[in-house]
């Protein structure tokens, strides 16, 4: 992924013991980020696999097109981009915002109706090896869900997106152009494909940059936190509303403790944790809730953990939430367990609403 660049941004670094304990804070959250990067890519793989492409493509166009309605127009009030032509406003949005994320990402203007994004590789979305198994329609429905819409959000419906490389097709990125054309979109016109064509080179000195003042080094390194938490936000609520919640909460679980057994080493290490017992398993458990802002707390007896989540900010403003959602957080729990020791086990005892406060049980 792309690290914050200081130099660039105009921070400069503070030393000593305060910047050494901003710094361990920071890895907290980037640990955080990285299971939830994780997750979500996990996710979508989980139903190509157990649901197949299709019923993928559909979930994938249903997330995007959800954070596109939820997002897309604050983001670019609050990035300052909407005093800018449609075109470069979205193009620079999807630069500006994927960049905080930690996103490999290039923008090229070309005129005030016409500027171009590419996402060169590695793809942030598809992690590793699991770009071999995203079929393309499932690309091509992230960029239905979000692309395609943007000329519509904005009140324009000249405005449209020009596909020109897919990288999960063999080819080097995903990279296309907001075009403004002289008439009115229909729907299926909103997003097209010409692979025939190849973007400008990228100038990062010409690239938009964020004002210095308005997004200091925390700032960033809290937005590069919630990117990735942001879809598994939105993912968990969509996954019920579209296969029910016995379905999706399976496949919310299984996802859960598949990545969390994998990134249990990766993620303790940014937690100042390692493997163990239960009781390190409960440690674990806390800096982990704390480095995602949710309250907690912990008692022992004879040996076994009680800890008492009070909180889940993640799902805190979800209109739709639903209990099954929460199947997410079992796998995720049950999964890092294992990857901490043999045997540890982990259960939550079903709160009334299905709703934090969560209580779980560690021995």
């Amino acid at each position: 992924m792309l690290a914050i660049n200081e130099k660039r941004l105009g921070i400069e670094m503070s030393g000593g013991q305060d910047g050494d304990a901003q710094e361990a804070q920071w890895l907290r959250w980037r640990s955080v980020a990285d299971l939830y990067h994780a997750y979500f890519t996990g996710l979508i793989l989980t139903v190509v696999t157990r649901r197949g492409a299709t019923d993928a493509a559909e979930f994938v166009f249903r997330v995007f097109r959800r954070q596109q309605q939820e997002r897309f127009l604050p983001g670019l009030e609050k990035l300052g981009l909407n005093h800018l032509p449609p075109a470069v406003a979205a193009a620079q949005y999807h630069y500006l915002s994927n960049w905080i994320g930690g996103v490999s990402v290039e923008y090229m203007f070309e005129s005030n109706r016409k500027a171009w994004i590419r996402y060169p590789p590695p793809r942030w979305i598809w992690r590793g090896t699991a770009i071999c198994g995203v079929p393309g329609e499932v690309s091509r429905a992230m960029l239905r869900g979000w692309h395609a819409n943007n000329g519509v959000s904005l009140g324009n419906p000249k405005l449209g997106f020009v596909c020109t490389k897919q990288s999960v097709d063999g080819q080097d990125g995903l990279e296309g152009y907001y075009f403004e054309y002289d008439h009115a979109l229909d729907i299926d016109q909103r997003l097209v494909f010409a692979r025939h064509l190849e973007a400008p080179r990228f100038d990062p000195a010409t690239a938009p940059a964020l004002p210095v003042a308005n997004w200091p080094k925390p700032r960033l390194e809290k937005a590069y936190r919630n990117y990735a938490m942001e879809y598994v936000r939105t993912a968990a609520p969509v996954m019920v509303q579209l296969f029910g919640p016995e379905d999706a909460g399976y496949l919310l679980h299984l996802t859960g403790k598949l990545i969390g057994m994998q990134y249990f080493d990766e993620i303790a290490r940014g937690l100042s944790a390692s493997r163990g017992a239960a009781k390190d398993f409960a440690v674990f458990m806390r800096a982990l809730f704390e480095a995602q802002d949710d309250v907690a707390d912990s008692n022992e007896s004879g040996g076994a953990f009680e800890i008492r989540q009070q909180t889940w900010k993640l799902m805190a403003d979800v209109t739709d939430y639903h209990p099954a959602c929460a199947r997410a957080l079992e796998g995720l729990f049950e999964g890092l367990a294992a990857g901490c020791g043999r045997g540890i086990a982990v259960h939550r005892r079903l709160a009334a609403g299905g709703g934090p406060p969560f209580v779980w049980s560690i021995g």
